[in-house]
């Protein structure tokens, strides 16, 4: 019999007239109630919690008062950003607090319960971990195309400041996320099947085959890559790494013994990736083509498939 049914049965003698409901509350201002017999068996006589709709109920609880933590990062003039702690739902204290709720009353107010979190990336690990440069690489890609840009832009700061830490490894459409018009993606020319179109987020790939060739350059083990079906002028052949929220990725892994940081860029129609680390990383570089400076033609082509003047 688990502790929660031995718990209530105990405490069912005392149980009496309490308050109803329970008025949850953050920071002195009310966010949700709570009713005893929305959260208990209707058992006679045996008013036993009803486990699975109390954990779905700090479920939905936790996502209106969690405050993620924020990851120390570099600014473009490469100055540390200082972490910031977050918090969540203490769910220990908070189902604590609920049994005393529907068993002993006198309280019909709760102030949520919250503890502490804290980032994966602190100031003083950023401090070590971007002094060497142990990658990087550059592509090209006409800044004209206003939509294709503004997306090689998006997909660059969504893996700016990144760290990978020893064995783990890097998905870029987990860490990019989908591309959707919400989070501010637009319409640009894609490669389907070989062929020219158009879709939201157009222009990722270029940020995907930079990243591809920095991250080979620092030596890290490539995992997934795959290339385009027609080939891209932004880097030399065989050189890509396509990627698609339904489809392909690119995945790399970490197996140095130090965590890598990704420095990522893209403007004026240049995108750059830098892998950086600690001083006491033993790299072991790999020799890998440079991209032309010239304007790529599919780039053009592009511009001027997507109406882009």
């Amino acid at each position: 019999m688990g502790l929660h049914w031995i718990l209530a049965i105990f405490m069912l003698f005392q149980q009496g007239h309490y308050p109803d409901p329970l008025v949850i509350e953050q920071e002195g201002m009310a966010i949700v109630e709570m009713k005893r017999t929305q959260y208990s068996h209707p058992l006679p006589g045996v008013p036993l919690i009803d486990q699975d709709k109390l954990n779905r109920f700090m479920d939905d609880l936790e996502k209106k008062v969690e405050k993620p933590p924020m990851n120390a990062t570099l600014d473009g003039a490469g100055r540390i950003l200082p972490e910031q702690a977050g918090k969540k739902l203490d769910r220990k204290i908070f189902t604590e607090q609920f049994y005393s709720f529907m068993f002993e009353g006198g309280f019909s107010k709760l102030e949520v319960p919250m503890q502490p979190t804290y980032p994966r990336v602190d100031s003083e690990l950023l401090s070590v971990i971007k002094v060497k440069r142990i990658g990087q690489y550059a592509t090209y890609y006409n800044s004209n195309n206003k939509n294709r840009s503004h997306n090689v832009s998006l997909a660059a700061k969504a893996i700016n400041n990144y760290v990978v830490f020893p064995n783990e490894s890097f998905s870029f459409n987990e860490v990019v996320g989908k591309r959707t018009k919400e989070k501010g993606y637009l319409r640009a020319p894609v490669i389907v099947r070989g062929e020219m179109s158009e879709d939201v987020g157009g222009g990722i790939c270029q940020i995907s085959s930079t990243l591809f060739n920095a991250v080979d350059r620092a030596g890290l083990k490539i995992i997934k890559r795959y290339s385009h079906s027609r080939n891209v002028k932004y880097v030399p052949p065989g050189r890509d790494a396509t990627v698609s929220w339904y489809g392909p990725d690119f995945v790399f892994q970490n197996k140095y013994d130090q965590p890598i940081l990704i420095r990522a860029y893209a403007s004026g129609g240049q995108a750059s990736i830098v892998i950086c680390s600690s001083e006491d990383i033993h790299e072991k570089k790999r020799q890998v083509p440079s991209a032309s400076k010239k304007l790529p033609e599919e780039v053009r082509s592009e511009m001027d498939a997507s109406g882009t003047k």
